[in-house]
């Protein structure tokens, strides 16, 4: 039975009403918070699976279902859902490898005060992505894009009572931001340009014809097509969520979160949300491809981004010690490799990398949960050893997760899915350094994943925690060997022979398959390449294990320059505290001595100006003009006195004046006559 596209909100409703049941729990209600997300996962889980049916009935349709949010001036801002298969695919991915992680935390969280919170906080991030897939407005995405960067902080910080957890989750709320500004400015520009953020709308969606058509006719900086602009500012908001250079410096620090977090965020969700959101434009980052004349076209700086961090990532992940942050740097390096598919013009090659990169990265990060669960959470590789014998459940299925990412041929998913970008690097025919940098990577990451393996479960335990280690609670272990399965079984859904996954994310009802002997010769350097990455790996590790936990490191005792600088993890923590962050600060120094001595010292000048003339404006109020009027009005106040005391009223007194009058008047007269 299928799930309509008007329905599918339900899909990130029912996580969400999960966490706000979790919020309203009481703190020891862990139980009720746990099973209200898990069963929110899992119904969230069916419904995607009857969104995939419909979707595959169909696939070339864009289903849509657009509402009217808020009246905006003489019309309305419309958002919208969108089932594709795409969404399809991504829902049924996310909610299934999300609920295993769910029923994995119940074992992993078991003794932890806070883990009502927890699952509180896991259903919201759950939620927030599965808005962003089902979203078919980039306004509604943007929304809940922001909302897995609020969730996301507040997992990769939950043991905030540890100042490395709270510095991470810091440093990935910003550093993610600065992409997501990128992103914003993107979305205006498109809105002004357009005047709709609907990707699909009935022919005038931004994804469509008409408005791809205009605005790749319409030239801005640089000469460069609009559609080239706003797809690079788009992309800004993916490099920092999918942890791209030069803002992958978040991801590996995200590891202080509890490590289901790791699984989560790393694997099926977080990181995952650039690459799908690069997919779900594709068409306007396309779109200036047939320009000749424009400097680059956007895609190229998609791919050659993509292969800097795949095989950056690759290398720094050679001389980490840390369990998880090996696993994550093997991430930023895995979404590079799906960032180069993508701007190689294979988003489909990236869309399959991505879905088995979920199912084999999660499983991974569930083992190396399971081994510092056992280990007393011990995460350095060199004080582990030996765990083979103890945990025998746990090294199998992270035995075939490394065989998986490590691209082992021709069982391993992995395998397939890596082969789809490499071959998709070496049909494109701008640059053969993506192809070159992808193969470099395809040696390293089965190096350092043998070296991780070797170092961890074999030889002999080189602590008191990883010698008494004990097998993972069944909660722990039953979704590893679930995981494990489709580690391996996802592959054939997409192999050259039988490419069902491909076709159908492009809409195709057909099938079209190839021998299996067609790029024959990519293939097979590839595999020689795997085998070279293994064996270097288990000649250096493997064969001779580490005696101590304080041995030294074979390759770091004969390259120690160069293991100590991607030790270091190339120093760009370094880089950008001596550049952008004393940039910051002396642009924050600026900015204080400015609105200390400038501008609050024209607020008081003004101020001090404002007294003065307040002063003067007294002063010649009250000193001159009301001064002259009491005066005056004194003056002729005594003088009507003196005038009204002369009016008695008395006619006798009257006449006696007018007597003396009279006779003053006639002796003047006569004086003057006499003259």
């Amino acid at each position: 039975m299928g799930l309509s596209v008007q329905n599918l909100w339900l899909i990130p409703l029912l996580p969400l009403v999960a966490a706000a049941i979790g919020a309203l729990t009481p703190r020891t209600g862990r139980t009720l918070a746990a099973g209200a997300a898990i069963l929110a996962m899992s119904f969230s889980f069916l419904l995607s699976c009857g969104a995939l049916v419909t979707a595959l009935a169909n696939p070339a349709t864009h289903a849509t279902s657009n509402f009217a949010w808020f009246d905006l001036g003489m019309g309305a801002l419309r958002l919208g859902w969108l089932l594709d298969p795409l969404t399809a695919f991504m829902c049924v991915m996310v909610t299934f490898v999300g609920t295993l992680i769910f029923i994995f935390s119940t074992g992993y969280m078991h003794e932890d005060a806070n883990a009502k919170q927890f699952f509180c906080f896991l259903s919201l991030f759950a939620s927030a992505m599965l808005g962003v897939i089902v979203a078919n407005s980039l306004l509604l995405l943007f929304v809940s894009w922001e909302l897995v960067g609020l969730a996301s902080y507040l997992l990769i910080g939950f043991w905030f009572h540890k100042p490395e957890a709270a510095g991470a989750a810091k440093k990935a709320f910003i550093t993610t931001r600065i992409g997501d500004l990128g992103l914003l400015l993107g979305m205006l520009w498109l809105y002004d340009s357009t005047g709709s953020l609907l990707f699909y709308d009935g022919g005038h969606g931004v994804l469509e014809a008409g408005a791809l058509s205009a605005l790749t006719a319409h030239t801005a900086l640089g000469g460069f097509a609009l559609s080239t602009i706003i797809g690079l500012l788009i992309f800004c908001g993916a490099v920092g969520k999918s942890g791209q250079f030069p803002l992958h410096v978040w991801l590996p620090d995200a590891m202080e979160g509890p490590t289901p977090v790791s699984a989560l965020i790393h694997a099926a969700t977080m990181v995952a949300a650039g690459v799908f959101l690069i997919a779900r434009v594709y068409p306007l980052m396309s779109a200036d491809q047939a320009l000749a004349h424009v400097p680059f076209h956007a895609l190229t700086v998609v791919a050659f981004i993509g292969a800097i961090t795949a095989l950056m990532g690759a290398l720094i992940a050679v001389a980490q010690n840390d369990i998880k942050r090996i696993l994550a740097f093997s991430t930023v390096s895995q979404l590079g490799y799906m960032m180069l598919a993508i701007g190689v013009g294979s988003w489909v090659a990236a869309i399959f990398h991505l879905l088995t990169h979920a199912f084999f990265k999660a499983l991974l990060f569930l083992g190396a949960g399971s081994v510092i669960h056992a280990a007393h959470h011990e995460q350095d590789i060199r004080s582990l050893g030996g765990l083979r014998s103890h945990m025998k459940v746990t090294f199998a299925t992270f035995a075939i997760g490394m065989m998986a990412l490590a691209g082992v041929p021709f069982l391993f998913s992995g395998f397939w899915s890596k082969e789809g970008i490499l071959h998709a690097a070496h049909e494109w025919d701008v640059s053969r350094v993506p192809l070159l940098f992808g193969l470099a990577a395809v040696v390293l990451t089965a190096f350092y994943m043998t070296r991780l393996v070797a170092e961890t479960f074999f030889g002999k335990a080189r602590s008191h925690a990883s010698e008494h280690a004990h097998e993972s609670p069944a909660s722990m272990t039953l979704p590893l060997v679930v995981l494990a399965v489709c580690a391996i079984a996802l592959g054939f859904l997409g192999t050259p022979a039988f490419p069902w996954l491909q076709a159908k994310l492009l809409g195709e009802t057909e099938v079209l398959g190839h021998s299996l002997l067609a790029g024959s010769g990519l293939m097979m350097l590839s595999v020689v390449l795997v085998a070279l990455g293994l064996g270097t790996g288990w000649a250096i590790y493997g064969r001779v294990t580490r005696e101590k936990s304080t041995s030294p490191d074979p390759l770091a005792a004969r390259f120690p320059g160069v293991i100590a600088f991607l030790g270091a993890r190339m120093k760009f923590d370094e880089l950008y505290a001596a550049t952008v962050f004393k940039l910051n600060a002396a642009t924050a120094t600026f900015a204080d001595v400015l609105d200390r001595f400038v501008w609050d010292g024209a607020v008081r000048f003004l101020a001090r100006l404002g007294e003065f003339a307040g002063v003067v404006n007294r002063e010649a109020d009250e000193d001159g003009l009301n001064a002259g009027f009491d005066a005056g009005s004194e003056s002729l106040r005594g003088t009507g006195k003196a005038y009204s005391r002369a009016q008695t009223g008395d006619a006798h007194g009257y006449l006696r004046i007018i007597a003396i009058g009279f006779v003053v008047l006639v002796l003047i007269m006569m004086l003057g006559g006499n003259r």
